[in-house]
């Protein structure tokens, strides 16, 4: 896996994926042309884990209309501002779903298949939880 991030101006970068993707970080709060290198981590665990949780729903024949993640953290107070606590709770709508195998498709992806957020638990304290919307 290979990436790139190019200097634009001030605080504004440029990152580019391997696979061709492109994405705007900004480390000035003030000029608001992305998001920070550390709110990019957290979409990217947000977004690991939720692509497990629909896979893993899919996969079980579950009729999932939508999902949504919310993620909070805490960061330490002093530098290097780590993040301290992780935490994904997501929001799952669809039709006759059944609660089991959300709960399931949620603890596989904490504790087997999504990468970022088995890499950010070493760090950090992550937890998860879910809830079923109508």
């Amino acid at each position: 896996m290979e990436a790139r991030v190019k200097w634009l101006e001030n605080l504004t970068f440029t990152g580019t994926s391997g696979s061709g993707h492109g994405v705007v970080m900004d480390g000035n709060r003030e000029s608001g042309f992305g998001p920070s290198p550390m709110e990019m981590l957290l979409l990217g665990v947000a977004g690991c884990s939720s692509i497990d949780v629909v896979h893993i729903l899919q996969k079980g024949r579950e009729n999932i209309l939508d999902v949504e993640t919310d993620i909070k953290a805490e960061r330490a107070e002093t530098d290097p501002k780590v993040f301290t606590k992780i935490h994904l709770h997501f929001k799952v709508r669809g039709e006759n779903l059944n609660e089991a195998k959300i709960e399931r498709a949620v603890h596989l992806s904490a504790e087997k298949y999504c990468s970022a957020s088995i890499m950010l638990a070493k760090a950090a304290e992550l937890t998860h939880s879910w809830e079923l919307l109508d």
